[in-house]
């Protein structure tokens, strides 16, 4: 038993989807003579060698039992087990753990629900609060299901996903944990600030062997919830929902969204802060990532001085998600700040690429792991302007998106201000050598991208005037084509393809249609999807799903819909806010 949510016991047996049983599954190992047994265990794609040796190690991450094993029929003498992958069709016997984070890092040991300051540790534990109403299911993401989840889309029928991905219950294995973080938000240190909407609801490892961790999104309050209600409403779940899998199929990383729930509950915004709050109804959005971990999770410790949980948190970090850092290394934190920063002008240069402005780029909503998380009042460009905000809660356009090359510089400063109490002198002066070589990381990193754009190869002097000139011009080649330099731009960049060596039109057609997007999630597309939604008709959620998981290719339905002609007139004042 555990303390529930609001400090009653809870009893895991009915709160669990998944029956109370511990099943023994006989594996028949070609490669053992003696029968091995072992519960819930996921173990795919891996020789008999392998299999064997994970039996010994403890099982902290949550699987699914859907392992048939048997010989090799073509090759019996080289004793190779081989696998059949069947996806599970129920929740019955797919488990999450929340012990890969909590047998390391310390837990919060007030176990009441109620917001309040929380020192030296890195989790609390708390509950999702059910809706009261009856819920919907919008979307999901068959992809994430599959090829992440292990699970059958038709699971997603069922009234046990239903229950799960709203929060009402929970699967065998999961202990509901909230994160301490803290974070600079607009340039101002905000102190604690934590998941004060979301729960991480345990940490699945599918059969290709990788671990996810699994977060509710809009699914009542923690201990870290301020004065907030705990709940996301249903326009920036969309949002976020539809954004970050467009992104995914953007080639950027991104967490992922594996689901989206709509309630009747009534959840009351003042959407753009003007006084006028209005009742719109909840929502809950099941996203995954590699790691939650950010900026803000360091920072928060270092702040408060919590130095020995600073460095345990970071060598968790760096032992699960930093392959390439040595965590037995006495420069380990400067080999990992490195890859923070190399990552990030990467991240950024790709945010670029497509026209992206993430609208919140404060600390607590940058990825130690560099990837996109915590969609919110982003926005794509209609046409290159370096003044673009999208948030119309950022009176001092801090985050427009030609400043956030800059923002990330920002952000990297202040994961080294809490790096620092752990290094020494010499690594000091080394970390911040590191951090002054970010802007030559981004701009290489840039120009590759937008060079790849024009399809072209090697190097040459002009190419920054082409790419730069380009950038500065309006929306669409059929805009540009007006713009009385663009014959002379037009002979240059002609001049300027007869370098690229060994190169056809044709080879050079095909790879700028491999990363030049038609379609990009832009506001009113978001807004048009929003609107149908609010009246039950989830249709063109549906037809953004399928657009946007194929950017490169061109659709008809969205052709029809005009997802890749320019802002509609009624959609020209369309504006966002930090309100979800």
């Amino acid at each position: 038993m555990l303390q529930g949510a609001r400090g009653t016991i809870t009893k895991f047996p009915s709160a669990y989807l998944g029956r109370r049983r511990t099943q023994s599954i006989g594996f028949p190992f070609c490669c053992l003579i003696r029968r091995l047994q072992f519960p819930r265990l996921l173990l795919l794609g891996v020789t008999c060698h392998a299999v064997v040796c994970s039996l010994w190690r403890p099982g902290l991450e949550g699987s699914a039992s859907l392992l048939h094993l048997y010989s090799n029929k073509s090759n019996p003498e080289q004793g190779y087990c081989e696998r059949e992958v069947r996806l599970a069709s129920s929740l019955d016997f797919w488990t999450l753990s929340s012990e890969n984070l909590i047998a390391v890092l310390p837990i919060d040991p007030v176990k009441e629900n109620y917001v309040r300051e929380v020192k030296n540790c890195v989790f609390s534990i708390a509950f999702p609060t059910p809706f009261k109403s009856r819920v919907h299911l919008v979307a999901v993401s068959k992809q994430v299901l599959e090829d992440i989840l292990d699970l059958d889309l038709s699971v997603s029928e069922t009234d046990d996903f239903i229950q799960f991905v709203s929060g009402e219950k929970i699967v065998l294995g999961s202990i509901p944990l909230a994160h301490r973080y803290g974070g600079h938000q607009f340039g101002i240190w905000a102190d604690q600030l934590g998941d004060g909407r979301a729960h991480l609801i345990g940490i699945y490892m599918n059969r290709q062997g990788e671990k996810w961790e699994l977060q509710l999104k809009g699914s009542g309050k923690t201990p870290y919830s301020r004065n907030g209600d705990g709940r996301a409403v249903l326009r920036s779940s969309m949002r976020e929902f539809l954004c970050s899998e467009a992104m995914y199929y953007l080639r950027i990383p991104t967490s992922r969204a594996a689901s989206l729930v709509v309630s009747d509950d009534a959840v009351w915004r003042d959407q753009f802060y003007s006084g006028n709050v209005v009742k719109e109804r909840g929502a809950v959005v099941l996203r995954v990532a590699k790691s939650w971990f950010r900026i803000g999770s360091l920072e928060i410790l270092a702040h408060y001085g919590e130095l020995d949980l600073l460095r345990m948190l970071l060598d968790f970090i760096i032992q699960e998600h930093f392959p390439s850092v040595d965590v037995k290394e006495p420069n380990r934190y400067l080999d990992f700040f490195s890859t923070v920063v190399s990552e990030t002008a990467q991240l950024i240069a790709l945010w670029m690429s497509v026209g992206f402005a993430h609208g919140v780029c404060n600390t607590d909503n940058f990825s130690l792991l560099s990837i996109t998380i915590d969609y919110g009042p982003f926005g794509f460009m209609e046409a290159y302007n370096p003044d673009f905000v999208p948030n119309t809660s950022d009176d001092e356009r801090r985050y427009k998106i030609g400043n956030q090359a800059n923002i990330g510089m920002f952000n990297l400063n202040k994961l080294l201000q809490a790096l620092n109490p752990l290094l020494d002198p010499r690594q000091k002066q080394l970390a911040a050598q590191i951090l002054e070589g970010y802007p030559i990381l981004y701009d290489t990193r840039f120009r590759e991208l937008f060079k790849a754009k024009l399809g072209l190869l090697g190097k040459s002097k002009g190419d920054d005037d082409l790419i730069a000139f380009l950038l500065h011009q309006f929306w669409a080649l059929k805009m540009i084509s007006k713009h009385k330099l663009f014959p002379a731009w037009v002979s240059q960049y002609l001049l300027r393809l007869k370098s690229n060596m060994n190169d056809s039109d044709s080879e050079r057609r095909k790879r700028m249609t491999t990363v030049n997007p038609i379609y990009v999630l832009k506001n009113w597309m978001a807004e048009s999807a929003v609107q149908k939604a609010e009246r039950n008709d989830f249709s063109e959620v549906h037809l953004l799903q399928q657009v946007l998981r194929r950017p490169f290719q061109k659709h008809s339905a969205a052709e029809t819909a005009g997802y890749s002609s320019p802002t509609p007139s009624w959609a020209k004042d369309l504006r966002v806010s930090c309100s979800s």
